[in-house]
């Protein structure tokens, strides 16, 4: 939710300048619940109505202009409005940003479905991977295949509160606008986009291969969905965005990087200090390059890993301050769960790289390739102590929830 706060700031800052080609306010759907305004909150005051009793978060958020549970401190722009329901709040928009934990997708898409318009299209902010029976596929291409809608995604090294305060930082958006969305024969920096051979209703998915996803075009009036339009729409002087075509590099940048932060938080818990730290991101990336080559080798682009944000600088921020990695940390320092300090650091908010590590390791299995990513499947054997004890069905080496921390670096050594 701090997050989602954050990118709306960023969107309805941009809405507003540039309101030729945006309409200027920003719908900004929130799970409704009943807060305190905190007392430590500039907002709070015992004389007035709202510090007297709990009040909806979205009346805090429309009245305050502030999001005083997840996102406390910063000021939100006014043409933000805070909407409980969510199909009222996409009614009529072109643009939808998603920005929530992965585990609510299906749902959300089963919620909107029906209520968008059909030529809209959409930008996932959101970490990790879908894994099925079918396979493996991007949460950004869940959402448009569930949707009917292209959706493309952002990442990068982009710490919540951080962003949120103007704290000058980079991310990468992979946005590969397919035929119909252009005026013009070929949108600005478009791979696919060009008229060639395929009909302006379809695209080309992470894959290589036609999309199921049947798009609607835009209609003529509005202007193209262009990478120039997306960088408009997200990019600020504090926040400074790179749009690329490389959508598998991207998502799979902001989803491994979660889990490769857990072990790195086991070293600082160790007290192992900066070099483990160094030696596992280094590893991490390997993984995360080899991962995209094996599994998406038609369009994942290995440099996106070393020259974006999205990558190296993604790893290097979450392995030394990102909640994964704090939280992985406390685990260790104070030998608790990792749930546990779930509950006692994140303030209702879930963890994306433990339920992205056990979502990898069921995907590699599935494949047969479970020995090629040695870090990734260590992260998920050492959360495995935790949350499921001894696996019966799994083989006895590395699986049975018998490692700890300490063996992460005999794990991924490499024996060749």
């Amino acid at each position: 939710m701090s997050r989602g706060s954050a990118i709306a700031k960023i969107v309805a800052e941009n809405t507003k300048a540039h309101t030729d080609v945006f309409e200027e306010n920003v719908q900004m759907w929130v799970y409704e619940e009943e807060v305190h305004i905190p007392t430590e909150s500039k907002h709070y005051n015992t004389r007035k109505e709202l510090s007297s009793q709990p009040q909806k978060l979205t009346k805090l958020i429309n009245e305050l202009h502030e999001n005083v549970k997840y996102l406390p401190g910063v000021p939100l722009p006014q043409n933000i409005v805070a909407n409980p329901s969510i199909t009222d709040a996409v009614k009529d928009s072109t643009i939808l940003v998603f920005n929530l934990p992965h585990q609510f997708i299906s749902k959300t898409c089963e919620q909107l479905r029906g209520h968008i318009v059909p030529f809209a299209r959409g930008i996932s902010c959101i970490k990790g991977v879908d894994v099925s029976s079918e396979g493996i596929s991007l949460f950004c291409e869940s959402i448009g295949q569930k949707l009917g809608i292209y959706c493309g995604a952002l990442s990068g090294a982009n710490i919540a509160n951080e962003v949120a305060q103007e704290k000058w930082c980079e991310s990468t958006i992979a946005y590969d606008p397919p035929p119909a969305d252009s005026q013009q024969p070929t949108p600005a920096g478009s791979r696919s986009g060009s008229p060639g051979p395929l009909p302006l209703t379809e695209h080309k998915d992470s894959s290589g291969k036609l999309s199921r996803v049947k798009l609607r075009p835009l209609p003529h009036e509005y202007p193209a969905l262009s990478h120039d339009t997306m960088k408009r729409l997200f990019h600020r002087p504090y926040f400074h965005v790179r749009i690329i075509d490389d959508v598998a590099g991207v998502s799979l940048g902001g989803a491994l990087k979660n889990v490769v932060a857990l072990a790195a938080g086991f070293a600082e818990g160790l007290g192992w200090g900066d070099n483990a730290k160094a030696a596992i991101m280094r590893v991490g990336i390997l993984e995360q390059v080899k991962f995209g080559k094996t599994f998406f080798p038609e369009t994942f682009e290995a440099g996106t890993m070393l020259e974006e944000s999205c990558g190296v600088a993604d790893m290097i921020t979450s392995c030394s301050s990102g909640r994964n990695f704090r939280c992985a940390r406390t685990s260790i320092q104070k030998n608790m769960s990792i749930g546990g300090v779930e509950q006692q650091e994140l303030n209702g908010q879930k963890l994306q790289g433990t339920t992205t590590a056990e979502d990898v390791h069921a995907f590699l299995k599935q494949q047969g390739r479970v020995a090629d990513f040695p870090l990734l499947t260590a992260v998920y054997s050492k959360l495995s102590v935790e949350r499921m004890g001894i696996i019966a069905n799994e083989k006895p080496d590395v699986l049975q929830g018998k490692i700890s921390a300490q063996q992460i670096p005999d794990l991924i050594e490499d024996k060749h």
